[in-house]
């Protein structure tokens, strides 16, 4: 595998996880593919709480171009040439990150999102004002509406700390709508997800995203993986987790970005594996792609998460 960039390395005593990560994606097509392109989001991303030590995209057959570069989210981004005719694809990234838990965060003493709301135009330091704002408008998949803003005044009441808020906005979405893959798809209408109360995990990181976005804050969405733990006694099985989404929200510059995960009502914390982040699913889909031929496709996917260490060793030396 070949080596990524660190991140910035955070301070303080926290420990960390150390995981190798696999994520095969394979493709099956109904008759020849004469010509495709593809763009990857498969890339573990550095980050204050997270770093890279290797990484590696494995793709057969070998196309004829292959590059990468960093997309103007920040996110690692490949893109792949396949100029020979082919039925199968076959994409697995490999990975192997540290990341730490977040700090401890004291949601009660976070400013009020009002005034959060109104000092955005005031950001600078390390939190580039644009950089922070660009995430508070909407974008292809979620889009501000009056039922959003319904929903997410009940936990934005007036003078409401910002993390208290957005940890009980997401609690509430996890209380209120039931996971079901079968529900919805990628294209399913943030109204439809509304009114049925049903989805996956992108359909709730969006619905923090549009939520956080209706009351005027900046919210982005965060693709990745989230380690899995197998019942007491039982073995953990390869293969079996699979990719994840939630949201991050801005509380403010002292704070900064806390991310949240509506699914299982949590703050990201070490379990979660940070590939990419946008203003939605759109801007860090992990594969998109053109192609000619194929007469429809059979798509299958296999995520690995293993623990490498978890043994209370400093993280980040």
């Amino acid at each position: 595998m070949a080596g990524a960039a660190p991140a910035d390395v955070p301070s303080g005593d926290r420990f960390g996880v150390r995981f190798r990560v696999r994520h095969t994606t394979r493709y099956d097509y109904g008759e020849d593919v004469s010509v495709s392109h593809h763009l990857l989001h498969l890339t573990a991303r550095p980050h204050p709480r997270q770093r890279v030590h290797q990484s590696a995209l494995t793709i057969l057959p070998a196309p004829a171009v292959q590059s990468s570069h960093t997309d103007y989210f920040g996110n690692t981004v490949t893109y792949v040439a396949m100029q020979e005719p082919h039925r199968q694809l076959v994409v697995t990234a490999e990975s192997e990150v540290e990341v730490v838990p977040p700090p401890p965060l004291d949601a009660a003493s976070t400013p009020s999102w009002e005034h959060v709301r109104d000092s955005l135009g005031g950001l600078s330091g390390p939190e580039d004002g644009a950089e922070v704002v660009q995430y508070r408008f909407d974008s292809t998949l979620v889009a501000a509406s009056p039922t959003l803003q319904e929903y997410a005044a009940q936990s934005f009441t007036p003078g409401r700390p910002t993390a208290e808020a957005a940890l009980d906005l997401m609690r509430r979405i996890h209380d209120d709508f039931t996971f079901d893959p079968t529900a919805t798809t990628i294209a399913t209408p943030m109204a439809e997800v509304m009114r049925h109360r049903r989805g996956v995990c992108q359909d709730f990181a969006h619905i923090v995203v549009g939520c956080v976005r209706a009351m005027g804050l900046p919210a982005r969405y965060v693709s990745g993986y989230l380690r899995t733990l197998p019942p007491p006694g039982r073995p953990r099985l390869v293969g079996a987790d699979v990719s994840h989404a939630w949201a991050s929200v801005w509380c403010g510059a002292e704070t900064g970005w806390i991310d949240v995960c509506p699914t299982n009502a949590r703050r990201a914390d070490q379990d979660f594996i940070t590939i990419a982040w946008g203003r939605d699913y759109d801007d860090v889909s992990p594969a998109r792609g053109v192609l000619m031929g194929a007469a429809g496709h059979t798509l299958s996917v296999s995520v690995d998460v293993e623990p490498l260490e978890d043994n209370g060793a400093p993280s980040f030396p």
